[in-house]
């Protein structure tokens, strides 16, 4: 049973001509087929509009190409954004904010989880959530029987215990992660409450500055050095499979923090019955508040005519609503972020559906209260960040500088940049 409502249903006024717009995407795999499918059922459903849907190979790539295309007058009238370079081009005087653009729109069905990390701090939505995801923690079912364990490990503390446990049964890859800032401070330091930059992660003003070196953002680096010196944890490079998801679905790993977004690929390598799905793990003690949501969002660009732009609403009207969220989830495990579709999904009887196995803990997670520290990341040259942190952190791992240098490094290092970023924006 598909979700979709009849193409009839979907049908807008047929125009002479119909108006082509270009609408980029970064995405492969089968994230890539469900967003070819999104589109081709869109330009089944109407005869005004057509959307080419042209991959990019990458988001990194999309957002080079996109800039440069912007550049020379040629570029999409929509294209798909990964979260870190969201206030880059906020910033960037090359996109309309979507509510501006559709002040109509129900913008307000839009979980708060979800739709912050793409506002300003005074509510003005500049995107449309898409392939939306979030940090859940996976399991594998099996590997955790075997070793005597027959509790899903729920804190960081039954997640060690767990991973010595397997270690001693001979697993050779316990837990696994990488050295991604998502994963190991952004999402980490949201459920706990804390920031990784002042200034309310940057939302409150462009003088921010990092703060990873301190607080239970600094310990739980410090942990997991400690954890991948003992043998319980291990990153991309060290598992057979090179990286960490991969060596999940292998059944080389027996627990990942992992985005919502993987779902489907482990499935279709261990089954939906094999694995556990649920919210990633907290410390001991501490309150629990929501995750920033991941993936990517959708961008009206400036440059294009009102017919063009139309065609562009259109195509995101189409997208938002429950059935094509829902359709969307199903493929590929990305959460549906509208009260609407959540409700849908509720109707339908299909919310244990193993194909909807993400949507409950990753609509709790990203639900969970919130705080100053907890909308998003609203930092400048973030991409750039990323990379630093992963970088300094790697040689902490190798055993060259402590984790605490690492930290400090990577703290010099992205406060170099903000005040770089700083400089060429605030005069704006």
């Amino acid at each position: 049973m598909r979700f979709l409502t009849p193409l009839a249903a979907l049908a807008m006024t047929t125009a002479a001509h119909a108006t082509d717009i270009e609408f980029w995407y970064g995405n492969t795999g089968s994230n890539e087929k469900a967003i070819l499918a999104a589109c081709e059922a869109f330009n089944a459903s109407q005869d005004q509009d057509h959307v080419s849907c042209v991959g990019q190979g990458s988001y990194e790539a999309g957002m080079q190409k996109a800039i440069a295309a912007y550049r020379a007058g040629n570029h999409p009238v929509l294209i798909q954004f990964f979260d870190a370079g969201t206030l880059d081009l906020m910033l960037s005087g090359a996109v309309i904010p979507v509510s501006e653009a559709m002040p109509d729109a129900p913008w307000d069905s839009y979980i708060p989880g979800a739709r912050a990390y793409y506002e300003t701090a005074d509510g003005k939505l500049f995107s449309q959530p898409y392939n939306s995801s979030t940090l859940l923690f996976y399991t594998n079912k099996a590997m955790l029987a075997e070793a005597g364990i027959e509790k899903t490990p729920e804190t960081w503390e039954e997640v060690i215990a767990a991973a010595r446990t397997l270690k001693e049964a001979g697993v050779s890859c316990p837990f696994a992660t990488d050295i991604n800032a998502w994963r190991q401070i952004e999402q980490f330091a949201a459920r706990h409450g804390v920031p990784i930059a002042t200034q309310s992660n940057g939302y409150d003003g462009l003088d921010a500055e990092y703060v990873i070196d301190q607080g239970i953002v600094a310990q739980h680096m410090n942990n997991l050095a400690d954890w991948h010196e003992e043998g319980l944890v291990r990153f991309d490079a060290e598992t057979k499979a090179a990286k960490y998801n991969a060596a999940f679905s292998a059944g080389e790993c027996a627990m990942i923090e992992g985005s919502s977004g993987g779902y489907t690929s482990f499935t279709e390598a261990l089954g939906a019955d094999a694995i556990t799905v649920t919210l990633p793990p907290m410390y001991e003690g501490q309150t629990r508040h929501n995750t920033f949501v991941g993936g990517a969002s959708l961008w009206l660009m400036k440059g294009h005519d009102e017919a063009e732009v139309k065609a562009a609403q259109n195509f995101l009207d189409y997208l938002r609503t429950p059935e094509a969220q829902l359709e969307f989830t199903a493929a590929t495990g990305y959460l549906p972020v509208t009260q609407s579709a959540l409700d849908l999904l509720e109707s339908s009887g299909r919310a244990d559906a193993p194909e909807f196995a993400t949507a409950g803990p990753g609509m709790e997670t990203l639900g969970a209260p919130g705080n100053a520290d907890t909308r998003g990341i609203r930092l400048g040259f973030y991409v750039q960040f990323r990379d630093i942190f992963a970088e300094e952190t790697q040689r902490a791992y190798n055993g060259d500088i402590t984790m605490d240098e690492a930290l400090a490094n990577s703290v010099r290092r992205g406060n170099e940049l903000l005040r770089r970023f700083e400089a060429t924006y605030a005069a704006n």
